[in-house]
């Protein structure tokens, strides 16, 4: 195999295993781009990202600018001479002299089948879509939003229990496995890059934390899709008086039926616009998640209460 020079630009947790394939692989990281540090936790103390955390942990050169619209940033990004630059959920927005510094251009590790979910948040609405299955591709860069030719694809199943953490997870050692396998082929000349198909294309819009609260108007099957792909984050919640709760797994019963928002008879079941969900694991705030029958222990949310719905306050 031929050895590269290469950047890594990625952020998450997600891009770890990319990087540490590549610097496994036997190329040379030149140097590893990641988002600036962050406030985090109860004192809000900057906290690198994970691929800064890596990066450091094994000696490799790190660079954290806010933008690379700035000539001097993109200078910088140039004077390594690198043979390609792998992105992995970077985070920011690649300049095209960004795009045109390396010999073999940027390639991209994206958690969707291209052309289907563009954009930031791929895993979760393919989730909350209801689609079967997802991938990973592999993607030569162009100034577009995940619109340049694919190399390599992956497609995985989404099975009716999947979450967004499972998938995230799966989803991170497949694009290391086949950005090494991509970069080997890049690097030889064998591997072409095709183009995205012209139809097919969504839009992964990002996560906000208000899609969190659970509409018990919707159909069971939705707020089903909805526990699992905002799970581990933002997650989801309902309300009841003036407590915020936090619903970490719950299933679709679509047997059941009532008004929207009552709590039914036997168990915890929410009756919703379609069926009812039934809720198997909650966290109250400054509390231990628990499974539904510890929670109704020290929790009144008698048979027949109503819980706020989608169209109504929250606290």
């Amino acid at each position: 195999m031929q050895r590269l020079r290469l950047i890594f630009m990625g952020t998450p947790d997600f891009a770890v295993p990319a990087l540490a394939a590549l610097r496994d692989a036997g190329h040379e990281i030149a140097a590893v781009y990641s988002q600036p540090p962050r406030p985090a936790g109860r004192g809000h103390a900057e906290r690198p990202s994970p691929v800064q955390t890596f990066a450091e942990a094994h000696g490799l050169p790190v660079r954290t600018p806010r933008t690379l619209r700035d000539p001097a940033a993109q200078a910088d990004f140039a004077a390594f001479g690198a043979d390609a630059a792998v992105v992995a959920a970077y985070g920011l927005i690649l300049p095209q002299a960004v795009l045109d510094a390396p010999r073999l251009g940027c390639i991209n590790i994206h958690g969707s089948l291209l052309p289907r979910w563009r954009g930031a948040a791929p895993i979760q609405r393919a989730i909350l879509a209801g689609d079967d299955e997802t991938g990973i591709t592999i993607m030569q860069m162009d100034a577009g939003l995940d619109t340049g030719p694919m190399l390599l694809r992956e497609s995985v199943p989404i099975g009716p229990r999947t979450t967004a953490g499972d998938l995230h997870d799966t989803l991170a050692e497949i694009g290391a496995r086949l950005i090494v396998e991509a970069m080997k082929g890049v690097a030889a000349g064998s591997l072409k890059a095709e183009p995205q198909p012209a139809e097919g294309a969504t839009y992964a819009a990002k996560l906000g934390r208000d899609e969190g609260r659970l509409d018990w108007t919707r159909p069971a099957l939705e707020l089903d899709r909805r526990v699992r792909a905002l799970n581990p984050w933002p997650g989801t919640w309902f309300a009841h008086d003036d407590a915020k709760i936090k619903v970490l797994d719950a299933v679709a019963d679509p047997a059941a039926g009532g008004d929207p928002g009552t709590v039914l008879p036997g168990g915890l079941t929410i009756a919703c616009g379609e069926g009812g969900l039934r809720l198997l694991r909650l966290q109250r705030a400054g509390r231990a998640p628990v499974d539904a029958e510890a929670f109704l222990r020290g929790y009144a949310l008698a048979p027949g209460t109503r819980l706020p719905r989608g169209d109504e306050p929250a606290p």
